[in-house]
């Protein structure tokens, strides 16, 4: 084909890739609104872990005492700036939220600014809960420092705070960041108490309306999710809870799957590679039985 040639089937298909109305394309429509930046929320989680784990991620005099509070004070309001546009273009994401403007983006950047404590206070329970029940885990830095399962959790935490600040779509966003970091997946919606371990990670599903206590542990592969949906009068799937309830002081082994709006007893172990869709009362085990062979 010469030049020509190859100019007119661009055109042809510039014309086709614009047409926001074919009915082809209905569930793509045009976008025109601001959307969150993935690079920008990305920095931001890295000033957040900077300011929860002071000297792992950033330069060694950020961790000492006579400086920390310099540090932490500059990024404290490098993070109200990146966060307060990103809320902005979230409330923007969707059309009739672009209204409540960047008045609000600030007040609700400031109303998470204040909660960063309690996400510090939350992860250093993590840390313990992974001390605690990991003989492979040698010391807190080292935890902090390589276990995906941190990682995981100080997305899931901040996203939670974020969603439950009334945020649109960030929340999403990050902890889909973290699933693709660590193979961990949790949606922010979930509610997880302190004292929450993971082992390895690669593979757990925790979906959005779960709600697990404290001192919960959860090996990989584990899936806590939904059995079935209920549907409204056009056939969609309400969003309704449908995730099991982990009580506190739960163990799930590797590749188990729990679904539906279920109760796991205080105190209960619910051993490897087991399906199971009903509650069991406080200090039960649930383990594997044997497969039946046919003759």
């Amino acid at each position: 084909m010469n030049r020509t040639d190859i100019l007119e089937e661009i055109q042809k298909n510039v014309k086709i890739l614009s047409e926001a109305n074919r009915p082809e394309f209905k569930y793509i429509p045009l976008h025109p609104n601001p959307s969150p930046s993935v690079d920008k929320l990305k920095k931001m989680m890295h000033l957040l872990r900077t300011i929860i784990f002071p000297g792992f991620f950033g330069a060694e005099q950020e961790a000492n005492p006579y400086s920390i509070q310099y540090y932490i004070g500059v990024y404290l309001e490098q993070l109200y700036e990146l966060l307060q546009e990103q809320i902005y273009h979230g409330l923007c994401f969707e059309k009739e939220e672009c209204a409540k403007g960047k008045q609000t983006a600030s007040e609700v950047a400031v109303a998470f600014i204040n909660k960063v404590p309690e996400i510090k206070h939350l992860l250093s329970t993590d840390v313990k809960a992974i001390l605690d029940g990991d003989p492979a885990a040698k010391s807190v830095s080292e935890i902090i420092f390589c276990y995906p399962s941190i990682q995981a959790l100080l997305h899931h935490r901040v996203a939670h705070a974020l969603l439950k600040l009334g945020v649109p779509v960030i929340p999403r966003i990050i902890s889909e960041m973290a699933h693709s970091l660590t193979g961990i997946d949790i949606h922010p919606g979930a509610s997880i108490g302190e004292y929450f371990g993971i082992d390895h990670g690669t593979g757990v599903v925790i979906g959005q309306t779960a709600v697990i206590g404290n001192h919960v542990r959860l090996y990989q592969g584990v899936t806590l999710g939904a059995k079935s949906f209920t549907l409204d009068e056009n056939g969609l799937p309400m969003d309704v809870p449908r995730h099991p309830i982990l009580e506190d002081y739960v163990t799930v082994y590797s590749n188990t799957s729990i679904l539906g709006r279920i109760t796991i007893g205080r105190g209960s172990v619910i051993g490897g590679n087991i399906w199971l869709t009903y509650s069991v009362p406080p200090y039960s085990k649930v383990l594997q039985t044997k497969a039946i062979e046919s003759e």
